[in-house]
């Protein structure tokens, strides 16, 4: 199996080296700073037995961890590698700093790939020479138990680069989605914050407690969007399919459309909503919820794996 490396050792940078590990790849896995590639590494023994523990990796754990190496310098962990995935600093400047070191670096053929959620490619792969071999590889938190990846190219990004990442995500267990087109956010974080916005207007507006918006999409929302997305949900929800829903409830949609519209997150009323959180989780808690949060996330993806769903 063809080599990865992976940049930057934090929370999401080791669970992309376990997502390529429990796929059979080698991974060298680097980090500017050693203490925190020593403290990472010992997360990874952590999670990968509970990956054991809920059936979602074939094999001991001890084997996929043998797969994982700790490269001392950058040189080192790109030497040979098909595959990198960057996933240092959120800001433009670090991300131009690492792709121009890493273009400079990798072999030529070796796709170069960003997690970053906000930054699109093409603000920091224009000056690189091999910038047709970049692109935004965004994954979501955390990537070895959440499988969606959204594939976001530059302009420049060439076909063969997208297809070999597509292919490689897709072989590793994860679900790739192409983004057409360059936009803030990519997909599902634009997704996600339309559903935040509304969400902290119904509470700021009082109309229900934080805890009750959480209850209509755990309880509710949640339930069918675990295993179908919206169109489907609406081509399900009307005997006609699609058509026969926008005809049906689309004027109604609109109407509350229109009623929406962008909120501050003012300091009154995210004081009010962690007043609200804290009461309800201590923040001394909210680690071990975390815990708690990723061991259902592997039941969860064990049982649709269970179903072929």
């Amino acid at each position: 199996m063809p080599k990865i490396a992976i940049i930057g050792a934090g929370l999401i940078g080791r669970a992309w080296a376990m997502v390529f590990a429990r796929a059979g790849h080698p991974v060298a896995l680097y980090d500017a700073d050693p203490k925190a590639l020593a403290v990472n590494l010992a997360a990874i023994d952590a999670s990968l037995a509970d990956l054991a523990r809920a059936g979602l990796v074939d094999e001991p754990p001890a084997a996929v961890r043998e797969r994982i190496g700790a490269a001392a310098t950058l040189e080192e962990a790109l030497d040979d590698a098909v595959y990198v995935q960057e996933n240092i600093r959120e800001t433009l400047e670090a991300k131009r700093e690492i792709f121009a070191a890493m273009d400079r670096l990798a072999a030529p053929d070796c796709v170069l790939a960003s997690s970053t959620s906000t930054i699109p490619a093409s603000a920091f792969t224009a000056a690189l020479a091999g910038r047709a071999r970049c692109l935004v590889v965004h994954p979501v938190n955390p990537p070895h138990l959440v499988p969606l990846v959204e594939l976001s190219p530059a302009p420049w990004t060439s076909p063969e680069t997208v297809e070999r990442a597509r292919a490689l995500q897709t072989a590793a267990g994860q679900v790739p989605i192409l983004v057409r087109k360059e936009i803030q956010g990519f997909i599902l974080n634009r997704l996600q914050a339309a559903l935040l916005n509304e969400a902290l207007a119904l509470y700021a507006d009082g109309y229900a407690s934080a805890e009750d918006i959480d209850k209509t999409v755990r309880d509710g929302l949640g339930l069918r969007w675990s295993f179908m997305g919206p169109f489907e949900t609406i081509d399900l929800n009307a005997p006609g399919g699609v058509a026969d829903y926008a005809a049906r409830y689309g004027r109604v949609i609109q109407e509350q459309v229109a009623t929406q519209r962008p909120r501050e997150w003012t300091p009154e009323v995210i004081g009010r909503l962690e007043a609200e959180r804290r009461a309800t989780l201590a923040a001394a808690d909210l680690a071990g919820r975390e815990r708690w949060r990723d061991r259902r996330l592997m039941a969860l993806v064990a049982h649709k794996r269970a179903i072929g769903g």
